[in-house]
C-alpha cells in the first residue's frame, strides 16, 4: 500500500479537504454567498444577491479560489485577487465564508493558514481586508494569524465602522 492510500485511510473523513473550487461547486457557492449577503453577515453586499454582484465577487477578476470541503460538502471557501490594479497588485484582497452549518470548527483558520501559504504562490506578497465590521468575531483569528490594523473606516455600513486589516505573506 503506497503511503498516501494509507494516509488516506486514516485521514478522519471529516477533515477538511482545502483546495481549489471545482466548477460543480459554483452554484453552491453562489447559493452559500446569497444566504450570508441576507442575513448581513460581514459582506457589504445588499440582499437580494444578483448572480452579478456574486460574479464580481467571487468569479472576475479573481486570481483563485480556494474551497474546504468536509465529507464532499462545500464548508467554506475564499477568494484572492488584486487589491489595487498596476504597481500595487502585489497586494491580494482576500474574502471568507463558512457555512454556518460548519462554524466554530476551525474551518476559518484552516482557510486563512491556506491564504498565508498560497497567496505567495499565486503572485502576491501581502493580504488586505478592507472592510472588516467591527463586530465581526472573526478579528482576533485575524490578529492571532498576524494581520494588523491599519485603518479604519467609520460609519461603512449602515452606521457601523469597518477596519482595514494587512498582513505580509512572503
Amino acid at each position: 500500500m503506497s503511503d498516501a492510500a494509507h494516509e488516506a485511510i486514516l485521514r478522519d473523513p471529516s477533515e477538511p479537504e482545502i483546495g481549489p473550487i471545482r466548477s460543480d461547486e459554483l452554484e453552491d457557492l453562489f447559493v452559500l454567498f446569497t444566504g450570508v449577503v441576507a442575513r448581513r453577515e460581514g459582506y457589504p453586499q445588499a440582499p437580494p444577491l444578483t448572480r452579478e454582484v456574486f460574479d464580481a465577487t467571487w468569479v472576475r477578476p479573481v486570481t483563485v479560489v480556494i474551497v474546504a470541503r468536509v465529507e464532499g460538502t462545500l464548508a467554506g471557501a475564499y477568494y484572492l485577487k488584486p487589491n489595487f490594479p498596476g504597481r500595487a497588485a502585489h497586494i491580494a484582497n482576500a474574502g471568507y465564508i463558512v457555512d454556518p452549518r460548519f462554524r466554530r470548527r476551525g474551518i476559518g483558520r484552516l482557510l486563512l493558514q491556506d491564504t498565508i501559504a498560497r497567496a505567495p504562490e499565486v503572485g502576491f506578497d501581502a493580504v488586505q481586508f478592507n472592510l472588516v465590521f467591527a463586530s465581526n468575531p472573526a478579528r482576533q483569528l485575524y490578529e492571532e494569524l498576524g494581520w494588523r490594523e491599519i485603518g479604519r473606516v467609520p460609519c461603512a455600513v449602515e452606521g457601523e465602522d469597518a477596519i482595514v486589516y494587512w498582513r505580509a505573506v512572503e
